[in-house]
């Protein structure tokens, strides 16, 4: 049967009624399905998976593997025989093509590589196509009658605060869009992160959304202006995303914009959402076309209500970059009852992403805060950078700890960032604090990360 986007709502809505045993028997088929289909086009799985019975329905069975591996073998691991390392490294150095198909064919998307190593996946149409499949059951489950009709009332304007100027996922996904449906593009607004505070809201106050969407760091930025009378907003919806919030954040956001308040668990690896959030700001696993396990250091699975030192990710639905057993970074706790949204699939929270803010003084005794992706994307497009790492060592003081890439001048990778930095820091009215070069390289976190943004303790 084709996968089209009727059939996957109709399956999704069809696993969900049937319950976790219906959801778990899609997904060992669509595991099996998935192995065999990279052992027969990926040259890379086919050296991987010798010696593996002939159907793996069992993710135990299969070795493990990582970003940094898979990107030393790129052309290897991909089964289209036409997408090369070399080909889509040249798409994503050009910001023109965000949006745009590669060879006519696939989206692609960057990862920040906070563990360690930046990503470049490609993504085929069965992979958006269960994502938006996913995406739409998702939103139904979160609004009720009531909400649809504000939602419609509102002309559906959404206001999303993300990093663009990359192949980032979310400014791939929401580019595609405006570029294919003029329509929706006139209901939608992205606001680069790295804009001063002050412009995101005077933008947000012309458009009004109905929907929020960004960041967590920067919605939680947002919610103070609310709460301080600068921004005027009625959304129906805030969606909060891509780093963790307390739950007094999450309380305040919802309070400071009287909305309901959800949240997503996703990875640029999987297009597919990985879990979807409720109202007790737990994240239920979309199980059907994406699997985790959460595993410690060894790899060994463990129970609910033990936070696990890593998650290993199999997307189940993206089949021209395969994702198997992917160590993903995360660290993540699995709820050992069942929630009391009613949701029948495991809840879990995750503890590897962090929404850690920057507080910085002002000459004039104020202070000003800036999100932490601000600063991590725009490092991110700085050409030269393999990893970076900037520490808040004093009020006024940023540390950086830099890894150039491979043939790169360190110290003309050094002056681009500095330069970015301190331009950066002078549009917030901050170019009093100090950007120092750092003698260490970027060090990981206890979890394996590697934190863009440490702040001052």
């Amino acid at each position: 049967m084709s996968e089209s986007i009727l059939w996957m709502l109709r399956d999704v809505r069809k696993a969900r009624k049937q319950g976790p045993t219906a959801i778990v028997r899609r997904q060992r088929a669509r595991l099996a399905d998935m192995v065999a289909f990279a052992r027969a086009n990926s040259p890379y799985y086919r050296e991987l998976y010798q010696g593996l019975p002939a159907r793996v329905e069992d993710p135990q069975l299969l070795p493990i593997t990582s970003k940094k591996e898979l990107m030393a073998r790129f052309d290897e691991w991909v089964t289209d025989r036409e997408v090369t390392d070399e080909k889509v490294r040249a798409f994503v150095a050009n910001p023109d093509l965000v949006g745009e198909r590669f060879l006519g064919k696939y989206l692609v998307a960057t990862s920040s590589g906070s563990t360690g190593a930046r990503g470049i996946f490609v993504i085929d149409d069965r992979s958006i196509t269960a994502g938006t499949a996913l995406s739409i059951c998702m939103f139904m489950a979160w609004l009720n009658a009531g909400d649809v009709i504000r939602i419609v009332a509102g002309g559906g304007r959404t206001a999303l605060v993300i990093a663009t100027g990359g192949h980032y996922s979310g400014s791939t996904g929401m580019s595609r869009l405006r570029k294919t449906s003029p329509w929706r593009a006139k209901r939608l607004q992205l606001v680069p992160v790295q804009t001063p505070l002050p412009d995101v809201v005077s933008r947000l106050n012309r458009f009004r959304p109905v929907f929020l969407g960004g960041y967590a760091s920067s919605i939680s930025l947002l919610a103070d202006e609310q709460e301080a009378g600068r921004l005027h907003l009625h959304p129906v919806l805030v969606a909060p995303t891509s780093e963790g919030l307390s739950h007094r954040d999450y309380d305040r956001i919802a309070g400071a914009f009287q909305a309901k308040v959800r949240t997503t668990y996703a990875a640029t690896e999987c297009m597919p959402i990985l879990a979807e959030g409720c109202q007790y700001q737990w994240l239920h696993l979309t199980s059907d076309w994406s699997l985790l396990e959460p595993v410690d250091a060894d790899y060994r699975p463990v129970a609910a209500g033990v936070q696990s030192h890593t998650v290993l990710l199999s997307n189940l639905a993206n089949r021209v970059q395969p994702i198997l057993r992917y160590d993903l970074g995360d660290s993540v706790l699995v709820r050992p009852d069942l929630c009391p949204c009613g949701n029948p699939m495991p809840a879990i929270r995750v503890q590897g992403r962090v929404g850690d803010l920057l507080t910085f003084p002002t000459q004039s005794g104020d202070q000003v805060k800036i999100a932490p992706l601000v600063f991590g994307t725009l490092v991110d497009r700085t050409s030269g950078v393999q990893l970076v790492q900037i520490v808040q060592t004093a009020p006024t003081t940023l540390r950086v700890r830099l890894r150039p890439a491979a043939g790169a001048d360190p110290d003309g990778v050094w002056q681009a960032v500095h330069t970015e930095l301190t331009h950066l820091l002078t549009e917030h009215g901050l170019d009093h604090v100090a950007v120092e070069r750092a003698e260490d390289l970027p060090e990981q976190s206890p979890g394996g990360k590697y934190r863009t943004i440490i702040p001052l303790s």
